[in-house]
């Protein structure tokens, strides 16, 4: 097993529902998971098979210690384990992106005259909240179209019917006038339980309402009454014209559906109520990176519904998960009625998650290409690393290395670029790792870098034979950066200062390594990391470029195991030996393709024979 020196402690876990907490060596909790048998839980990270999974083995490699806590149910575990994530905001689970709170709509509906706010927590305190809202403008947006179609008290007077005069809202037809008695409480609560009905999108029982109040109001010769109801009723039939009827089925439903790039993943909600879509909302989680998509999924239906102020009975999911039916326990506790989870796989309830799906993705490359497109924040974040990692100038070429094997098998090295901010894809460059034997980090990125500053001396001097010659086009390993950042910490920044030495180039490359732990940043003689502030666009963009280097390590690292797992298979094929073996790859690609390939397309590639083709179909 790996880390054997927790064996004993692993044995004293017991066999019951609950949480686990793991700790690094500092004592700062990295992960919170919970488990129905929490010791068959918490020994599966040490199973050799659990290093398949990088994210793992990378947690299993840091923990320090580990504590549990029993519940006596497994609900009880779940509502705990987000209580915990929530409070320390462990390294490794997901999270929902920006730990700050979602705005809500807050009705008060407590006080004898509600009055309706903005607020970004949920209380206990008899209100009702609707929510949560990405964007606070949208929220806006929605309560100045309430303000229109029904009018409600913003001002902060105490209302006792008996005020000498209204103020300005109550004459511009925003404030129905409690203050003044023009309106009774039952009357203006009324107002407040319409709007309450619009914020859960039952548009059509408003509607509904109000032409049976403005008949009795024309019976009653209230003209002037009717008339107001009337405008009320085309206002919100104009609302419900734009909603789009994407279910005959008439329920209330949220529609999750995801999509990931890079470490983060998008993930897309459509509310659905009464078979319309009144809204959808996008929500970023972060640390998506080498997870599975079940988990995914799972921590975000924990975080997102453990804040959201409603529930409905459907939820149309696009990936399940093993904790489903717990999840779906949870939700109805909250609720206090039904709620039942689907993940379809046929119909329109399929069609409904793909395109949320679809959105997810669209959303996900908007937000990158609209940071990629923001000059300011690029020049802000490129001011701030001059200043706080004391560079003579601003690096407008950063390159970040970044090793990926496991065990020291099939290593592979990435080398990523940004221009001013920007991924120059065009000048990424990968490395097999030829001279390191074992799982030796250091030496790895040693062998990459002398590699790429190896060319660096050879692209200048090839410049200087040919100018004489002719022009020659740019070359980018002629060029060196401004900036050098290290996946990493102490140990990859004194292995690579030691390159740069025997290079020549220590003093016109300055490195940095920005160790994941902390995000501490070690630069070259100094004991004591830069800390970079938490909110500032330097630290995201040596996060964006560092996880940009480990994504593309990673890509590559599978592709090479895929690759070596194939040949060896092949290997053991009688009759088949390297010439043949890569001739076949060059043919159809993968193992999948050679297995489902027929007998004669086999036999038709070079250098094989009927014999040996006969001999990789039965072996396969």
């Amino acid at each position: 097993m790996r880390r054997p020196e927790f064996a004993e402690l692993l044995k004293s876990i017991p066999r019951k529902p609950g949480v686990y907490l793991m700790k690094d060596v500092n004592g700062k909790m990295i992960y919170v998971g919970k488990a129905i048998v929490l010791r068959n839980r918490v020994r599966s990270y040490f199973h050799e098979s659990a290093n398949q999974i990088p994210k793992v083995s990378r947690l299993v490699d840091e923990i320090a210690n580990i504590e549990f806590i029993v519940t006596d149910t497994e609900l009880e575990a779940l509502i705990l384990e987000c209580n915990l994530i929530k409070k320390h905001r462990p390294r490794f689970n997901v999270h929902l992106k920006d730990d700050k709170h979602y705005p809500y709509i807050k009705i008060s509906m407590q006080d004898d005259f509600p009055r309706i706010y903005i607020t970004r927590r949920m209380l206990r305190d008899g209100a009702r909240y609707f929510g949560p809202f990405t964007s606070s403008r949208s929220v806006h947006r929605t309560l100045d179209l309430l303000r229109h179609i029904f009018p409600y008290i913003t001002c902060k007077r105490e209302i006792t019917g008996h005020d000498e005069r209204p103020c300005l809202n109550y004459h511009i037809h925003r404030c129905p006038g409690p203050c003044i008695g023009a309106i009774s409480k039952e009357e203006y609560r009324a107002i407040i339980s319409q709007i309450a009905l619009f914020l859960e999108g039952r548009q059509g029982q408003i509607v509904t309402d109000l032409r049976a109040r403005m008949v009795r109001a024309a019976e009653d010769l209230e003209f002037e009454r009717a008339a107001e109801m009337r405008d009320q009723i085309e206002a919100v039939e104009r609302v419900i014209e734009q909603q789009r009827v994407v279910s005959a089925s008439m329920n209330d439903q949220d529609v999750i559906a995801f999509a990931r790039d890079a470490g983060q993943a998008c993930v897309q909600v459509f509310f659905i109520r009464g078979g319309k879509l009144i809204g959808r909302d996008y929500f970023v989680l972060s640390g998506t990176q080498d997870t599975e998509p079940a988990e995914i999924m799972s921590s975000f239906l924990k975080q997102f519904y453990d804040e959201a102020a409603s529930i409905p009975e459907e939820l149309l999911l696009q990936t399940g998960t093993d904790e489903l039916m717990i999840i779906e326990q949870w939700l109805r506790s909250r609720r206090g009625a039904k709620v039942s989870i689907r993940v379809p796989r046929r119909g329109k309830k399929k069609a409904l998650v793909a395109m949320a799906a679809q959105n997810a993705a669209e959303t996900l490359e908007s937000l990158r290409i609209q940071w990629e497109a923001d000059v300011n924040k690029h020049v802000a974040a490129l001011s701030e690393l001059q200043e706080y990692l004391e560079l003579d100038r601003p690096p407008a070429r950063i390159e970040c290395c970044d090793i990926s094997n496991i065990q020291g098998v099939d290593a592979t090295g990435s080398l990523v670029v940004f221009v001013k901010g920007v991924a120059r894809k065009s000048d990424y460059r990968r490395f097999r790792i030829r001279t390191v034997v074992g799982a030796d980090d250091y030496a790895m990125m040693q062998e990459v870098l002398r590699r790429r500053f190896q060319r660096f001396k050879d692209a200048r001097a090839e410049e200087s034979d040919s100018k004489a010659r002719r022009p020659q086009q740019a070359n980018t390993w002629a060029l060196l950066p401004d900036l050098l950042i290290l996946d990493g910490g102490k140990g990859q920044l004194n292995a690579v200062l030691e390159v740069l030495r025997e290079m020549e180039l220590a003093e016109a490359v300055p490195v940095v390594a920005l160790a994941k732990k902390h995000e501490e940043v070690f630069l070259p003689g100094r004991r004591v990391p830069v800390i970079l502030p938490r909110d500032s666009q330097a630290l995201y963009l040596v996060q964006r470029v560092r996880d940009e280097a480990h994504r593309f390590a990673v890509v590559y690292h599978r592709k090479v195991r895929a690759k070596s797992v194939t040949s060896s298979i092949l290997e053991d094929i009688p009759g088949i030996g390297s010439k043949r073996r890569r001739a076949l790859l060059k043919k159809f690609g993968s193992l999948e393709a050679i297995a489902e390939a027929s007998l004669e397309d086999l036999a038709a590639v070079s250098g094989m024979t009927m014999k040996a083709a006969q001999n990789v179909k039965e072996y396969l």
